[in-house]
C-alpha cells in the first residue's frame, strides 16, 4: 500500500461526496483530480482528507479555499476583513428595545445587527446571551420562540458531577457509542467543559431535580456507564428553554422575531473566501420578505427529522439551517447518521386513539435508565438476545433489535414496561410521560407502554471546526444544525444538549473577533435581489401550488421510510435516490405549471425544497459509506470497516448537477434556463448551470 489510501464513490446526486481513507502529508494533482493531503499529526476533524474532482470547483479560487479548509489551516487563520468596506452602524441605529418584540415589518424591509442568530433553541438562546453583550442582536425563529427541539428534549443534560464518576468516563461511553468515528478532541472539550456550562444554567434560574442530601439528582441513560444525566423530572428541555427565555426577554440588546422563516443566507466572495452577510427570511404572519444585515450569523436552527413520517421532532423540523448552508458553499458532513429514537409512543397500541399528530410523543431514554423493560407482544424480553448490555444498550443497538421484532413478528409496536417500579417514583420521575399516557387511557403504573422507533436526530450536520467555524467568513453553527464531530456515528443520550451549549459558548470568541473586525455598508444591502412573495397567483393557483406541495412532502417521507430506515440496502438507496429525483422533478413542473417562479417563497414550498435537499444529502452519504457503523446499518456491509473509520464529506453542489433545491434563491433572477415542453412559454423551470 502507498503512503496515502483513497476510496472514492461515484458522483451522487447533487453534490460532490468523498469517503476520504488517506494517510499522507502531501498534495497530490494527477489525472485531473486533486488529492488534498494531510498530516497524520492531531487535526480538528478527524485528520480528515478528501479527493476532490477539479471538474466540480467553480475555479482555482474555489479550489484553494475548500482545500485550505479541508486542510486545518483554517483554524488557525486570523479573520480577514472583507473586501466589500462596510461602513459601522450608528449606536443610535443599533439601539434594540427594552424587550423582545416580534417584527411587524414593511415589505422588502431591511434590518441590521451585529449578530444574526436563525434559531431559539439552546444553542441559539446561550450564544445570544453572551454576544449581547458586545452589541445588538436578532434571534430569528420560525414560530413560535419555544417551539424547538429544545423544549421537547425530555432526558436531560450529561455532565459529570457524581464523586465515583469521572470525565474520562464520559468521555470513553461518548466515543464507543458513537462507534469509535467521534472526533476526540471535539469529546475531550465537550465532555470537560459541559459540567461549568451545566452550572451556568443553574445560575440563571434553570432548576433541576435534587435529591435528599441538596446534590443534583443524576439519572442513568442508555450507553453511560454511570449516572451522570442533570434533569428536571421528564421535562429538561422546557426547563432549560423557559430560564433562557426569560434571561432573552430581559436583555435589552437582544430582539426576537418569531414567524421569520429563513430562506437563505446572503454571501459574496472575493478572490479568497465567502462572507456571509446575514439572511433573508419571510414573515409567515405578515407574508413580507424581510432581510437581515449583521456582521455575524449563527445557524442554530436544528435538525431534519421531518425527512421521515414519524418524527419525534417539532413540525419546525424541517432541515433549514443545513439546506441554506449546503446551497451557500459550506461542507457537510455524516448524513448517513440518522439517530433513531427507540421508544416513541405507538398510537396504535393505546386504549383511545390521538388525533394525528404533527410528532410522535417521546418516551424518554431514562424510562429504560430506571429500569424499563422492553418486551414483544407475546410479553418475551428480547433485548438480551442482542446486546449483553440489555435496554441499557446505545439507542443505535436498540433501535435495530426493536426493528428486528417487529419484523420477525409482523407487528407493529412493542412494550415497554416500568410498572415494576413504585407508582410514586414513576409519578415523581415521569410526570409528563404519565400524564400523556392517561389521555389516551393508559396508566403506566399498572400498564406497559406501546413504542416503536422514530426519527429523533440527525448527526450529521454542516461541518464546524471547535469554535462553531465553518469555511465561510462570519458565519458560525452550533447545536444540532453542526456536525463537531460529538456524536460519531451514533449520539450518547442526552449529549445533544451539552453539545449545544458547549459550542454556543465556544463560537462567542471568534464571532467577537470577526464583528470588530467587519463593517456594514447600508448601501450595500440591496445588492441581493429581493425572494418574490407570491402574490401575482390567484387564490386557486395558490391552494394548488399548496396541495401538490403537501401531497410531495408525504411521498418523500414514504421514500425515507421504506428505503433509508434503520436497516438499508446499497439495492433500496438507489431507488430512493432515483424516487426523489423523479419527485423533485415532477413536483417543480407541477409547481411552474400554475404559475410558480424559482425565485418566489413561501413557507410550505421554502420547506420542502430544503427537506428534498436534505433527503438526497442523506442518500448520497448512506451510499458513500460502504459498511455498517453506528446509525448505518447497511446488508450487503454488514461489519465494520477500520479503513473507513472516517467522516463523510459533502462538498458545495456540482453546477452541472444543480437542482431547484440546490439553489440560492436570490440568484435565480439571472438567466433562468426554461425546460418547460415549449421554451417559448413562460412557465418557469428547473435551473441549471447557476453557481
Amino acid at each position: 500500500m502507498t503512503s496515502h489510501q483513497v476510496f472514492q464513490c461515484d458522483m451522487i446526486g447533487n453534490s460532490s461526496i468523498r469517503l476520504s481513507m488517506m494517510n499522507a502529508k502531501h498534495v497530490l494533482e494527477n489525472n485531473g483530480q486533486l488529492s488534498i493531503a494531510m498530516h497524520s499529526g492531531r487535526n480538528k476533524m478527524q485528520k480528515q482528507l478528501s479527493l476532490l474532482s477539479q471538474t466540480l470547483l467553480k475555479n482555482f479560487t474555489y479550489k484553494k479555499r475548500i482545500e485550505r479548509y479541508t486542510l486545518g489551516i483554517f483554524e488557525n487563520m486570523r479573520f480577514q476583513r472583507p473586501q466589500l468596506c462596510m461602513a459601522s452602524i450608528d449606536n443610535e441605529e443599533r439601539k434594540s428595545p427594552k424587550a423582545v418584540q416580534v417584527s411587524k415589518s414593511s415589505a422588502n424591509s431591511i434590518k441590521y445587527f451585529d449578530f444574526s442568530i436563525i434559531g431559539s433553541g439552546v444553542a441559539g438562546l446561550r450564544y445570544a446571551l453572551e454576544v449581547a453583550k458586545h452589541g445588538s442582536v436578532a434571534v430569528i425563529t420560525k414560530a413560535e420562540p419555544h417551539e424547538s427541539n429544545t423544549n421537547y428534549a425530555q432526558g436531560g443534560v450529561s455532565a459529570v458531577f457524581a464523586p465515583s464518576d469521572s470525565v474520562e468516563n464520559h468521555i470513553r461511553d461518548t466515543i464507543v457509542a458513537g462507534a469509535y468515528l467521534c472526533d476526540e478532541e471535539t469529546v475531550k472539550v465537550v465532555c470537560t467543559e459541559g459540567p461549568d456550562r451545566v452550572r451556568e444554567l443553574m445560575t440563571m434560574g434553570a432548576s433541576f431535580d435534587h435529591g435528599e442530601d441538596g446534590s443534583l439528582h443524576l439519572a442513568r441513560e442508555g450507553g453511560h456507564s454511570h449516572h451522570r444525566i442533570v434533569h428536571a423530572a421528564d421535562m429538561t428541555g422546557r426547563e432549560i428553554e423557559r430560564a433562557l427565555l426569560k434571561a432573552v426577554v430581559n436583555n435589552p440588546n437582544i430582539t426576537m422575531f418569531e414567524h421569520h422563516f429563513a430562506i437563505d443566507l446572503l454571501t459574496t466572495e472575493d478572490v479568497s473566501n465567502i462572507y456571509c452577510h446575514g439572511v433573508d427570511t419571510l414573515n409567515t404572519d405578515t407574508n413580507e420578505v424581510v432581510r437581515f444585515i449583521s456582521r455575524v450569523t449563527l445557524l442554530a436552527s436544528g435538525g431534519a427529522g421531518h425527512i421521515y413520517p414519524t418524527t419525534t421532532n417539532p413540525h419546525v423540523a424541517t432541515g433549514d439551517g443545513i439546506a441554506m448552508a449546503h446551497r451557500a458553499s459550506a461542507v457537510i458532513s455524516n448524513m448517513e447518521f440518522v439517530q433513531f429514537h427507540p421508544t416513541a409512543l405507538a398510537d396504535e397500541g393505546l386504549p383511545i386513539k390521538p388525533h394525528t399528530r404533527e410528532n410522535a410523543f417521546l418516551i424518554s431514554e431514562a424510562v429504560r435508565g430506571a429500569g424499563g423493560i422492553l418486551y414483544n407482544q407475546a410479553m418475551e424480553r428480547f433485548m438480551p438476545q442482542y446486546d449483553s448490555r440489555g435496554e441499557l444498550a446505545p439507542r443505535d443497538v436498540v433501535a435495530r433489535s426493536i426493528d428486528d421484532q417487529l419484523k420477525k413478528r409482523n407487528e407493529r409496536y412493542v412494550l415497554l414496561n416500568i410498572s415494576h417500579r413504585t407508582k410514586e417514583e414513576i409519578l415523581y420521575h415521569f410526570p409528563n410521560i404519565a400524564a400523556e399516557c392517561l389521555k389516551y387511557g393508559l396508566d403506566i403504573t399498572k400498564s406497559p407502554i406501546p413504542v416503536v422507533p422514530a426519527a429523533h436526530y440527525m448527526c450529521g450536520g454542516v461541518q464546524a471546526k471547535l469554535h462553531g467555524e465553518t469555511p465561510i467568513m462570519g458565519l458560525y453553527v452550533a447545536g444540532e444544525v453542526a456536525c463537531t464531530g460529538l456524536h460519531g456515528a451514533n449520539r450518547l443520550a442526552s449529549n445533544s444538549l451539552l453539545e449545544a451549549l458547549v459550542f454556543a459558548q465556544r463560537a462567542v470568541e471568534p464571532s467577537l473577533d470577526y464583528m470588530i473586525r467587519s463593517n456594514i455598508d447600508i448601501d450595500e444591502s440591496v445588492k441581493w435581489p429581493f425572494p418574490v412573495v407570491p402574490t401575482v397567483l390567484g387564490v386557486s393557483q395558490l391552494n394548488e401550488v399548496k396541495h401538490i406541495t403537501a401531497l410531495t412532502r408525504m411521498k418523500l417521507q414514504k421514500i425515507m421510510w421504506d428505503y433509508v430506515g434503520i436497516v438499508r440496502s446499497i439495492d433500496c438507496l438507489k431507488i430512493a435516490e432515483k424516487s426523489l429525483a423523479d419527485l423533485e422533478l415532477e413536483w417543480e413542473d407541477h409547481l411552474f405549471r400554475f404559475g410558480w417562479r424559482p425565485y418566489m417563497v413561501n413557507l410550505e414550498v421554502c420547506e420542502l425544497r430544503n427537506l428534498f435537499s436534505c433527503a438526497n444529502l442523506v442518500v448520497s452519504s448512506a451510499l458513500a459509506r460502504q459498511e455498517s457503523r453506528g446509525l448505518h446499518y447497511i446488508v450487503d456491509f454488514p461489519n465494520l470497516v477500520e479503513s473507513q473509520r472516517l467522516p463523510t464529506i459533502i462538498f458545495p453542489s456540482s453546477p452541472l448537477k444543480s437542482t431547484w433545491s440546490t439553489q440560492l434563491v436570490h440568484k435565480l433572477f439571472a438567466d433562468p434556463v426554461c425546460l418547460c415542453d415549449n421554451p417559448n412559454e413562460n412557465k418557469g423551470g428547473t435551473l441549471v448551470g447557476q453557481a
